[in-house]
This record gives structure tokens, sequence and C-alpha cells, in this order.
């Protein structure tokens, strides 16, 4: 059995999960509501605030499932009670970030600048403050997107290997290389 799969998602006051006869799993909470469509094959039942996910048979497949729509349903519920929250840092000379709205206008020197749409779903911020980092913070509901989101920011300029400039996650770790040795 899977051990993520078997585990009981205990739904918070004000959160409520409907199943559509079509697999159709949606999630309502205080923060906002949430649609996903799931296998046929996987069942979901919610009764006394607990929801529970379990497949029918021991096929490989219906293993897969049963874990990964599990986790995504958690995600879910977590979602749209306390939302999700990540923070990108520019480390470089020069790297700037700043938003109007939606649009992020970003310096990463390169000879223009890039001017990113985030999703309405997202909301973003940025923070500039003397002898920091600037950072871009993104917060929503949906941890898909917003993994999705973040990840494309990163990808427009990857933190390098030997000064570690670029974009970066703010927990991330980035190993540095020695670079060229100096002695002749």
């Amino acid at each position: 059995m899977s051990r993520i799969g078997k585990a009981p998602i205990k739904l918070a006051s004000g959160v409520t999960v409907s199943v559509s006869p079509v697999n159709e799993i949606t999630v309502k909470g205080p923060k906002g509501e949430l649609k996903r469509s799931i296998d046929r094959d996987i069942t979901v039942e919610v009764k006394d605030g607990v929801l529970t996910v379990s497949r029918p048979t021991d096929q490989i497949r219906h293993r897969a499932l049963h874990g990964l729509y599990r986790a995504l349903i958690a995600n879910m519920v977590k979602g749209v009670t306390e939302g999700f929250k990540q923070q990108l840092e520019l480390v470089g000379v020069g790297y700037k970030a700043t938003h109007q709205g939606q649009l992020l206008d970003l310096s990463l020197g390169y000879s223009h600048n890039i001017i990113f749409e985030v999703p309405t779903e997202l909301k973003v911020s940025t923070l500039t403050e003397k002898g920091q980092n600037p950072k871009i913070m993104l917060e929503g509901i949906d941890n898909q997107l917003l993994g999705q989101v973040s990840a494309k920011l990163r990808s427009l300029r990857k933190p390098e290997p030997y000064k570690g400039k670029g974009v970066r996650y703010s927990n991330e770790v980035v190993r540095k290389k020695a670079g060229k040795s100096a002695g002749k």
C-alpha cells in the first residue's frame, strides 16, 4: 500500500470538497477555489472532515496514481487554507526587479530589460533594500502554477557556478567552482 496514498487528509474548518460524477474534484476555502480532474479509477471519499483516497487494484499504474492524486489534493487543501509563497533573489551587480501590477520588469545584465507578465492567479511583489540583493516574492493558492512561474523566472538567468550570479530561490545553495589556478 502506498504510504502517501493511504494517509488521510484532515480538512480545516471552512474547507469544502466536492467530487463530480466525472471525477472532477473542487476544493473551496477561505483563500479561493481550485479544481482538478482526477483519474476515473481513483475514488475520493469525504467523511467527518477527513478525506481519503483509494485505488481499486494493486496494478503499477493504480499504485502510482494513488500517491500522486493524494498529494495533489493535499496541496489543493493547503493552498485554499494557507496559500503558498516563493521568494527569488537576484544576485549580481546591476540586477534589478520592479513591478507594476502583474508586469515584472527585470534587469538581468542583458542589453534590454525583460518584461515578464505574471498570471493573475498569483500576487507579485518586489523588494529592494540597500546592501541586499533584490527579491521577488510570489504568492498564490495553486502550488503547480507558482512553481512553474518561479522556475520560468529562474531560467531567465540561471545561477552560474563561478561567481553565483543569476536568479535563484532564496533557500537555494549554489555550489561554486574554484576557477583558474593563480600560480605560475
